[in-house]
């Protein structure tokens, strides 16, 4: 990754978009990067178009948005259709869930398409760690942020209830991650 890394990542509400921001970034922190973020969602939150845009820098960030990013990860069809023009030309990776979206061919970017929701309900019985599947996924293919950091964002800011089961999500991410350039 450059000196600057922008990266969105996109759903609708309930799959736990905005948590998957708040763990990329707090692991960030937690490697020695600057990071800055936001999110949004839509007014109905459950089921409405969802973001979270996390901007990882070794140097102090000036402007805290996403002007083009250089990774998406597209966890639904509507995100994915709003969101892949905003992409950095020639050297972005959009990773998108390919039970939930179909890509558009002939991008100037390179498209891995993951099988994550799938691998959280079949390996985890539980779609809703699929944010978790796909942030080990981008870890294992962009290195982005370290596993020790990201694993320890977890223990820091998901409940107790809920470590484990994201924990495992974590690492049956790394292994789709594994399988898709290897």
């Amino acid at each position: 990754m450059g000196e600057i890394t922008e990266v969105r990542l996109s759903g609708y509400g309930g799959q736990g978009v905005v948590l998957a921001g708040l763990l990329l970034g707090a692991a960030g922190v937690l490697d020695g990067r600057f990071v800055a973020g936001s999110n949004s969602y839509g007014a109905q939150a459950r089921g409405s178009g969802c973001k979270a845009e996390v901007v990882l820098s070794a140097f102090p960030i000036d402007f805290p948005h996403i002007t083009k990013a250089d990774i998406l990860v597209a966890m639904s069809q509507g995100a994915y259709d709003l969101y892949y023009r905003d992409m950095k030309e020639g050297s972005g990776l959009i990773l998108y869930d390919s039970g939930l979206v179909k890509p558009r061919e002939g991008l100037e970017v390179k498209q891995i398409g993951l099988p994550v929701t799938e691998s959280a309900v079949r390996k985890l019985a539980s779609k809703q760690v699929a944010n978790s599947v796909f942030l080990g996924a981008l870890t294992e293919i962009t290195q982005i942020v370290s596993l020790p950091s990201l694993r320890k964002a977890i223990r820091e800011h998901v409940s107790e209830r809920f470590q484990s089961l994201n924990l495992k999500a974590l690492s049956a991410g790394m292994a789709l991650g594994r399988k898709s350039h290897g």
